[in-house]
C-alpha cells in the first residue's frame, strides 16, 4: 500500500496552480473540468508517477474554512514537503517572493522551514539527515 493522492484545499484553483507550478516547481498532472471546479493535480517533476497533490477548491465544504483558519492562525502547516536542502529551497523560494513564517530551523537531525502558499495554507519544508 502507498499514498496515491492527497488533497490540499485552496481558495482559488487557478491561483494555486500557478503558485504550485510556476513558483514551487511542481508539474501539472491532471486538469479535468468538473462543472465549476477542476480535478487539478500536480506532482514532483522528480517523481511524475508518484503521489499527486490535489488542489481541491475549499468552497462548499463547511468544515474546511474553520479547520484551515485554526491551523493557519496557530502556525501549523497543513502539509509537509521533503527537500534535499531546506536552506537552498528557502533561498530559492524567497528570491521568488515566497513569504516564510518560519526560517530554516535545525532540530537535531531535522531541518524545517514554513511558508505561506498564498492559497490559505502553511506548508512545511523538511529534510531529515
Amino acid at each position: 500500500m502507498r499514498i496515491h493522492l492527497t488533497p490540499i484545499y485552496v481558495d482559488d484553483q487557478k491561483k494555486a496552480q500557478a503558485f504550485y507550478t510556476d513558483v514551487l516547481g511542481f508539474q501539472l498532472k491532471h486538469e479535468i473540468p468538473l462543472g465549476a471546479a477542476l480535478w487539478l493535480t500536480v506532482v514532483s517533476p522528480e517523481h511524475p508517477d508518484g503521489t499527486e497533490l490535489l488542489l481541491e477548491p475549499s468552497q462548499g465544504h463547511p468544515a474546511v474554512k474553520p479547520y484551515r483558519e485554526a491551523l493557519f492562525n496557530d502556525g501549523i502547516p497543513l502539509a509537509s514537503f521533503a527537500v534535499d536542502d531546506v536552506q537552498a529551497e528557502f533561498d530559492r523560494l524567497t528570491a521568488r517572493g515566497v513569504r516564510f513564517t518560519q526560517d530554516p530551523l535545525a532540530m537535531g537531525n531535522v531541518t524545517t522551514a514554513v511558508f505561506d502558499d498564498t492559497c490559505g495554507n502553511l506548508i512545511q519544508l523538511v529534510h531529515a539527515a
